[in-house]
């Protein structure tokens, strides 16, 4: 495949949005003008965590993973198992120093979000915290996916966003990472590495994000009632899989789809707001 393939497929393209999309929707909320969509810092922090915070992201999970990934079914296809090439972990650490270098273009109210992120997608990996396999803690240090769009937001506002909106944002991301575990519950139990769903089980673990996004979707709605409307789309989705014949594995490669729809609509809305009033 070549080592830019294999980085390519690496920082897993498919998701390239679960970053970079929040950083869309905290900049749209946060601009006061259609100038500040497009300032530098705004393009900046898009930039980074489209491509090089996968990478950094991925690259990391991948190579604390070796181990047990080696008997994982979906490395063979969507994904690639780290082989320990010196050029990729070298790209990997440099996509890592490359984000600590956003400290010296952000300003400070931007660096506790920016900081909170770094660590836990270093830590949800690596030892000595190694988050992944720790029930529960695995599903809460996710909130990692939503800070890159707190820091964008706050960067371009000069002020924190509501904690209302952040805890949404927190309790969203905890019911994907726990979703997107339940294809692997067979292979966990497997290799003996204990998640919020290999201990739950596969039933429990549908109930467990429905009652993640519905409190996600209750914590936007008391932000603005439009918000947690739309969120509700996720409770309802997961309810309908689980009704279905649909193989939970298929069902989770839809979910890039869903998060764009429901991350344009919450763009268009906020653009709705910057243009219209």
């Amino acid at each position: 495949m070549g080592r830019l393939g294999h980085l390519l497929k690496l920082s897993r393209p498919r998701f390239w949005f679960y970053l970079a999309g929040p950083v869309v929707v905290g900049v749209a909320f946060a601009a006061e003008s259609i100038p500040e969509l497009f300032a530098p810092l705004a393009l900046v922090l898009f930039g980074y965590f489209l491509v090089p915070g996968n990478v950094f992201l991925y690259g990391v999970n991948d190579a604390f993973d070796a181990d047990i990934d080696a008997e994982n079914p979906k490395k063979d296809d969507k994904e690639v198992r780290f082989g320990g090439d010196p050029v990729v972990v070298a790209v990997v650490a440099a996509s890592g120093l490359l984000g600590l270098a956003l400290l010296a273009v952000t300003p400070r109210i931007a660096w506790v979000w920016l900081a909170a992120h770094f660590f836990l997608a270093v830590e949800y990996s690596a030892p000595p915290l190694r988050f992944k396999t720790t029930p529960l803690l695995d599903s809460l240090s996710n909130g990692l996916y939503i800070l890159p769009g707190v820091a964008a937001n706050a960067a371009v506002a000069g002020e924190h966003p509501p904690l209302l909106a952040v805890l949404g944002g927190w309790l969203w991301t905890m019911g994907m990472h726990t979703f997107s575990a339940i294809p692997d519950i067979e292979h966990d139990r497997e290799a003996d590495i204990r998640t919020t769903a290999t201990v739950l089980g596969e039933t429990r673990t549908y109930a467990y994000c429905a009652g993640c996004w519905l409190a996600a979707a209750l914590a936007f709605g008391l932000v603005d009632l439009r918000i947690g409307l739309l969120l509700l789309a996720y409770p309802v989705a997961v309810f309908a899989i689980y009704r279905s014949n649909v193989d939970v594995s298929r069902a989770y490669w839809w979910y890039p789809a869903l998060n764009t729809g429901v991350g344009m609509a919450l763009t268009v809305g906020a653009l709705w707001r910057l243009v219209y009033g």
